[in-house]
């Protein structure tokens, strides 16, 4: 069974670190929710979010896919974490999946190199922080090799099923996203 971790802090969007958990869930994949500096915060607009572990209580476990989710807030607070960093860079290097959301791909990738020589998108307005080598994609969702980003909440199923679909295989996307009734 695949697993995934959810990186959630304080002013973390809702809808995008919630939706991809659900669905991947549904898909059949072990998620794990790792708050920075809390087990319970508030998300950016104010609704509950829980956590799992602490993100500085995983130690060098991997997981298939790390998961990053946006708000301004949330991604700043992600990104200034050393344990984050750390966690990012150690699966990005196993060749783990790496899923970014909003404003995670501009805020917490880029700053650490992970987006050099790749195609992303985020967040509108926010491509502006990517580095020299990063292409800026113009779809919803942009896979490029293992790395997933995508634009914001409005986009956060598709993100979500693109993942089940890397996670536990298309054929098992598609019933997850059938039985949602989702967009395809």
């Amino acid at each position: 069974m695949a697993d995934a971790l959810i990186l959630i802090a304080e002013g973390s969007e809702e809808i995008e670190a919630i939706t991809p958990g659900d669905v991947l869930v549904r898909a059949g994949v072990a998620v794990t929710y790792a708050g920075e500096g809390a087990l319970s915060m508030r998300g950016s607009r104010g609704l509950p979010l829980g956590a799992d572990i602490a993100i500085g209580r995983l130690g060098d476990r991997l997981f298939d896919a790390v998961v990053i989710p946006g708000g301004m807030k949330g991604a700043q607070n992600l990104a200034s974490s050393a344990d984050v960093s750390r966690i990012v860079r150690a699966h990005a290097a196993a060749g783990k999946v790496i899923a970014a959301i909003c404003a995670a791909p501009a805020v917490v990738l880029t700053p650490l190199g992970l987006l050099e020589g790749r195609r992303a998108t985020c967040y509108p307005g926010l491509e502006t922080r990517f580095g020299a080598t990063t292409e800026h994609a113009p779809g919803d969702v942009v896979v490029d090799r293992t790395f997933i980003t995508s634009r914001g909440p409005g986009t956060a199923m598709a993100f979500a099923l693109c993942l089940a679909a890397m996670l536990a295989g298309d054929t098992t996307a598609e019933k997850v996203r059938e039985g949602l009734l989702a967009a395809s």
